[in-house]
């Protein structure tokens, strides 16, 4: 398919054939299409009820939950409160049976007929008398008031009993809710899991067939140079194709544009029954190592060798060549030549876009119909289907660059699209944040595993964090010790029925957008130097300690860590 459809795009002078390719998928890498079916519609919508009620029901599980430790607390308190009074009680009675002790010892009690019979002076004896009434006062005071504070205690202890049994009334009656809740979320996670059972199917098919487009047009491209070495062409630098009017290389004729005139940057080599295209050395190079870079994972913001984004995919292939450009999609657009969308050749930049949304792709073109780009939606490098009415701009980086234009943006209200996928918001937690994947029912084929035990995660995330890993590895011997990643949604209802109070509600975890991991090997508490690591050099692999998990704000996990692109 590559350059098949030259002939139509080249008038007043012959077209040469170019290389073939297979033919490219709408749907690259088995993207998301594949669950755009009602059945799912429908179950997505049901799991998103349960879930908007299991959101709801939250508030009240933690207002149910606090009032049961504060009653707990308070009923603690006021049962100490009463074991405190009693043994005070306990203490003036022993100090009162004591002081009868004595008397008994003494030979009965002291009365005033004993103290006179006993004789003395006369003023001993009433300061005697006086100081017995006033001992036997303040004694049965002191236990008057003991007794009064003892009796008090125990009524507050009977009331915080009585608010402690209404608090686990009530903790217990929304528990008995949220378990019906999750009964539903069971339920419908059923149905979930095997909807999603058949949508992995058809993916793994699909991406099947992109491993084939892939592999068929980089032979066909192979093909295509193993011709022009047989024709006995050596490729010219670009600057040799600039001006096809003052003169080409020897033996080589223009190209016809859709204008009327030679286009720049491009000749062929006459010969029968077709003549041969001829690109410029730098356009070789540069499809050719776009070409070897087919497969490898889509990640935001990386520029290789491992993972590419739209833009840096663009700038290593130019890079190989010489040729020196921006590695974002706007930027690559502010400084790319024009040219006639009908004069596309292969190695020339594609930009896509809508009116709305702006720019929001770059690939370099194969022919009328294809594209070879690090596709958001496929999650990887693939070669895909070019929809011509999507073109914004198709660009000739071999002519030379022009004054820096701005690239088109969002209008209206519209987001932002990055290398063909929508960027929501970090707020947005709608039905199919990325991708086109629910929360929780992202078919594994989707995801990229990290090369620990079947822990995987979207795959810029994943490549992200093999890189992370091995930096890691370097500082302390041994790669990140790690013990969660994606979750499915049926386990977030798991989870979330064993822990309503702490774990997410189901639906909404960033580990169920593969986004998301917990860590151990020290890294799981705080001030470890495991841990100051992380916080350290995470950042430079695009991961982070979400402020929440944080000391002192409510729930402290140090172990876990989140995915927010580079």
């Amino acid at each position: 398919m590559l350059l098949a459809g030259v002939a139509a795009v080249v008038v007043a002078l012959a077209a040469p054939p170019g290389p073939a390719a297979a033919d490219p998928s709408d749907q690259p890498g088995g993207t998301s299409g594949v669950l755009d079916s009602e059945a799912l519609d429908e179950l997505q919508r049901r799991a998103a009820e349960v879930q908007a009620d299991l959101l709801a029901r939250q508030g009240e599980v933690m207002a149910a939950q606090g009032a049961l430790s504060a009653a707990q607390d308070a009923a603690r308190q006021a049962e100490a409160a009463v074991a405190d009074l009693e043994g005070e009680l306990l203490g003036y009675q022993q100090v009162v049976a004591e002081y009868a002790s004595a008397i008994y010892r003494d030979g009965g009690a002291l009365t005033p007929l004993t103290l006179l019979l006993t004789g003395g002076d006369p003023g001993e004896i009433v300061a005697a008398m006086g100081y017995l009434e006033a001992v036997d006062a303040h004694a049965a005071a002191v236990v008057t008031a003991a007794e009064r504070q003892r009796r008090a205690a125990v009524t507050e202890r009977d009331r915080a009993a009585a608010a402690l049994a209404e608090a686990q009334a009530r903790a217990d009656r929304v528990a008995a809710e949220v378990r019906a809740l999750e009964a539903a979320a069971a339920e419908v996670t059923g149905e979930l899991d095997a909807a999603l059972g058949d949508v992995d199917r058809q993916l793994a098919q699909l991406q099947q067939e992109q491993v084939r487009v892939n592999e068929q047009t980089a032979a066909n491209w192979r093909a295509y140079l193993d011709e022009l070495v047989a024709a006995g062409v050596q490729a010219p630098p670009a600057a040799q194709l600039l001006d096809p009017v003052a003169g080409l290389p020897a033996g080589l004729v223009p190209v016809g544009s859709v204008s009327g005139g030679a286009q720049a940057g491009a000749a062929q080599l006459p010969r029968q029954p077709t003549s041969l295209l001829v690109l410029p050395r730098e356009v070789l190079t540069a499809v050719s190592t776009a070409m070897d870079s087919l497969g490898l994972p889509y990640a935001p913001g990386t520029t290789g060798p491992e993972s590419f984004d739209c833009g840096s995919l663009v700038r290593s292939a130019y890079g190989a060549a010489g040729v020196d450009l921006p590695a974002d999609q706007a930027g690559l657009f502010a400084v790319t030549r024009p040219i006639a969308k009908e004069d596309v050749l292969p190695g020339d930049l594609v930009f896509l876009g809508t009116p709305e949304a702006g720019l929001g792709h770059v690939g370099l073109a194969l022919d009328t119909r294809s594209m070879l780009a690090a596709d958001a939606r496929a999650g990887a490098v693939v070669v895909r289907s070019l929809p011509m009415d999507q073109v914004l701009v198709i660009g000739r980086p071999s002519t030379g660059q022009r004054p820096a234009e701005p690239a088109p943006g969002p209008t209206g209200g519209a987001l932002e699209v990055q290398c063909g996928n929508t960027v929501y918001p970090p707020s947005f937690d709608g039905a199919r944040s990325w991708g086109g994947y629910p929360n929780g029912l992202i078919p594994p084929s989707a995801l990229c595993e990290i090369g620990v035990a079947a822990h995987a995660l979207r795959c810029d995330a994943a490549a992200a964090y093999r890189a992370m890993s091995a930096a890691f590895a370097s500082a302390f011997g041994t790669p990140l010790c790690i013990t969660d990643s994606y979750r499915t949604y049926a386990s977030q209802v798991r989870l979330y029925g064993q822990k309503p109070a702490l774990a997410a509600v189901p639906g909404t975890s960033n580990h169920g957008w593969g986004l998301a991991v917990d860590l151990c090997g020290g890294v799981q508490t705080f001030g470890t130097a495991q841990y100051q690591w992380m916080v350290a050099n995470a950042g430079r692999f695009g991961w982070l300690h979400p402020t929440w998990a944080d000391p002192g704000n409510g729930r402290e996990e140090p172990w876990h860590w989140e995915y927010a692109g580079t």
